[in-house]
């Protein structure tokens, strides 16, 4: 069995397929590409977060 030669990608590869993003809003998926541009500068400042879990029973009296 040969080994097949190892290929790298650069951004300007014209071969590279262009990616989608999508995100919810309001309820619903959109691709960000049909925000307007206001839209598409508030998406770009997001910030993601991760949220500890709860444990529901924590705060009940025992």
């Amino acid at each position: 069995m040969s080994e097949a030669p190892e290929m790298t990608l650069s951004p300007d590869d014209p071969e590279r397929q262009p990616c989608e993003i999508w995100t919810r809003v309001m309820g619903y998926h959109r691709p960000v590409s049909s925000f307007n541009i206001g839209k598409q500068g508030e998406f770009h400042e997001r910030r993601y977060f991760d949220e500890k879990r709860v444990d529901a029973c924590a705060g009940a009296p025992h």
